[in-house]
């Protein structure tokens, strides 16, 4: 049987090479050899209720955070404006007022509304 790979778009198996392209017959998507699921499946950094963040966001912290190493505590309902995604453990980079340049966890934040 072929030893194409499946589609990084869709999944199908069916997919054909085009000269130096691979195309699937069922959602038409194209890639080459180099590209694949890397390309198309970037990691999605999501708040506590599911919704896809953004660099530019504002958050609203949803629980109270101590600080490590100080006795300073983020505050539930705190806005966290302009955070920065980044990779890692604490995938969140911000400034909060009062407190200064911190990393956060996506799951401790929700993404405050746009009104």
């Amino acid at each position: 049987m072929s030893t194409l790979p499946p589609c990084p778009a869709c999944g199908s198996e069916y997919t054909y090479e085009d000269g130096v392209q691979y195309v699937c017959p069922e959602c038409a998507h194209e890639w080459t050899a180099g590209e694949g699921a890397s390309d198309e499946a970037e990691k999605v950094i999501k708040d506590a209720n599911g919704n896809p963040l953004a660099d530019g966001d504002t958050v609203t912290v949803i629980k109270d955070l101590k600080v490590k190493g100080s006795s300073l505590v983020v505050k539930v309902g705190t806005k966290v404006k302009n955070i920065r995604l980044v990779d890692g453990d604490h995938d969140i980079d911000c400034k909060i007022d009062g407190i200064g340049a911190m990393k956060l966890k996506s799951e401790f934040v929700k993404k405050a509304s746009a009104g």
